[in-house]
Parts: structure tokens; sequence; C-alpha cells
């Protein structure tokens, strides 16, 4: 399969601060807000959502292709991504805004504080999916990742004029968003991917209920954290997948990227989506276990292990023939 993978593209500033930002905040003076908290790290790493998805595809040993805008600071983070099997011909540089910035503070329960800087990802409404088909030979899916609000609803309207089965994932973008523009993203998508909290939110705002999306949508994945992640699929049961073993935990930024690299990468082979979810929960470990997003090194016969050890070895033997780590 051919997957265009739309979204940010950022540098994460990433920093730890020792003790619980819940122990900070008195509920009755939210509305009179004055904090600020002693950091004592600071790890500087490449990231955003699209970013992350496609390093994860391509540590699975696909070739995704990367869609969004960046400044002219992208060269030494182009490099990084084409080096490890990211395609990033698609990729739109901005003449006059730096590439987007990420700040995020995580506190010892893995809550998290964070603020956003889009720069040159609000010039991603500029791009146009059909060249990116052209030069391929065809797209036969479309990931259309948190971004620029208006370059998210130009890909989903391509998306559905051109036939081109799109996953939606506006993540972020549901907190600014109001319920036309989320229907708006998510109707007609063949998959919807939220975690728990999102997926209320899109209730919500949306006003329809979760059978009411299962009408507007193909298959709904929501994660849950630690609770794993649950499929749900119309007239079907839902497939509950729990979270993959893992040997420590770090950083929680990126989890999610990874977990959506390893589903989409299970897509790609055409798995059932129990093996994908599995897939995903597993890539997602490696994220979990270190600083930074793309930081991991993945190696075939360790993912293989920890994931007969967490999934069992049915799925190792499913697995194994199409997977193809490029490092190891």
């Amino acid at each position: 399969m051919k997957i265009a993978v739309t979204g940010s593209i950022a540098t994460d500033h990433l920093m730890t601060f020792k003790g619980r930002f819940a122990d900070s905040l008195v509920v009755e003076q939210l509305d009179k807000l004055s904090l600020s908290f002693l950091a004592d790290d600071l790890q500087i790493r490449r990231g955003g959502v699209a970013a992350n998805i496609c390093f994860g595809m391509a540590n699975l040993g696909l070739h995704p292709v990367l869609v969004d805008a960046v400044g002219e600071d992208f060269a030494d983070y182009r490099s990084w991504l084409e080096r490890h099997g990211v395609d990033c011909e698609s990729v739109y540089v901005s003449e006059t805004k730096h590439t987007a910035r990420f700040v995020c503070t995580t506190d010892d329960d893995m809550a998290q504080i964070a603020t956003f800087y889009a720069g040159a990802m609000s010039e991603a409404r500029e791009i146009e999916l059909e060249p990116v088909a052209k030069r391929l030979g065809g797209l036969d899916m479309v990931m259309v990742g948190p971004s620029d609000p208006e370059g998210m609803r130009r890909h989903t309207v391509e998306c559905r004029q051109r036939g081109i089965p799109f996953i939606a994932d506006p993540s972020q973008q549901l907190a600014f968003a109001d319920g036309p523009f989320i229907r708006d993203l998510i109707s007609g998508a063949d998959y919807l991917f939220t975690n728990e909290y999102e997926a209320h939110m899109t209730e919500q705002k949306t006003g329809w209920s979760a059978d009411e999306i299962l009408e507007q949508v193909g298959t709904r994945v929501i994660t849950k954290g630690k609770d794993g992640a649950v499929i749900l699929r119309r007239g079907e049961d839902p497939i509950e997948v729990p979270v993959a073993r893992e040997v420590g935990r770090v950083d929680p930024t990126g989890v999610g990227d990874a977990f959506r690299a390893g589903f989409m990468a299970g897509l790609t082979w055409e798995l059932d989506l129990r093996t994908c979810a599995e897939i995903g929960s597993m890539l997602a470990t490696y994220v979990l276990e270190t600083v930074g997003t793309q930081e991991y090194i993945l190696r075939k016969q360790d993912f293989l292990t920890r994931l007969g050890q967490s999934y069992g070895e049915k799925t190792v033997a499913t697995v194994e023939p199409l997977l193809n780590c490029p490092r190891g």
C-alpha cells in the first residue's frame, strides 16, 4: 500500500518536573491560574505527529510518504528521516516561517502540560494531494493528522472527492475545533483514531452518539492508556487489546503516534484489526521507554520476542515474514 501521512512536523523541547502538577492546582482559583514549575531536565528532540508516525512505519520496514509544511531549518531533520526510510519529497518548505515547535513538561504521574507553536505548519493548507498521488502512481490511503485546520479540511475534502480512503486523526486539534468542523473531518473516514478523552470530546462537540459516529466512519480505534485500546465497528463486537509489556516508563510523549504507526503497518500488510493493534501497542512501548519520540532502535528479533511475550506465538508467526527492521 502507498500511504501518505499528513500532520505536524515539529521539534520537541521535552522537560521533566519532579513532582505532581495536581499538587499545585487550586480548583477554586483556576480563573486566576499563574504557575511555574522548575524542570530538572531538558531534551531537544525531533517530533511532530506525522513525522513520528512515518519514523515508526519506516522502522518496521515500510516507506511512508510524509506530507506537511516545514521551515528552511528542516534540512537536518529531513536528512535524518530520509536515512531511516521516510519519503520526504512531498514536504512543503515555507520561505518565511520556522518549523513548528512543541514544548512539553512531564511530571512524576506522567501528566503533561504542553504548548505548541505552529510556525510553518500554518502553510499546510497550500498542499494539494493530487501531485503526491501522481508522483507515486496513486495513493491507497491518506492519514489526515493534526496540522493546520484548513489544511486538514482541504486534505479531507480532496480524499472524499477523489475517492481516496482516509484515516481521520484530529487529535490535538479537537480542543480548538467546533462541532461542524469535527463532523466535516470525520465524515466518510475509513478509520477514526482518538484517545479515550478525545473520543468523549468528539461525541460532545459533534452532538453525535457513539453509534452515530460509527454510522459516519468505517472503524473507530480508541486508545485508553494503560487499559490498552478498543476497536469498534458497526454491528460487531468490540475488539479489546491490552497494552504490551513494557521494560520501563520514561516519557509518554509520542506513544500514541507509535501506536498509529504500528497499526498502519498492519493495515499495509493486510492483517486483521486485532493484530494491527497488537503491533501498534508493542511499538508504543519502545517510545515509552525512551526520552524523545524517535530515539528508539528497533531490532527484529527483539521486537518479535517481546511481541510473543505480550500477545502469543500466533501473532509472532503472522508478523515475522512481513517485518523488516532496517536497523537490525
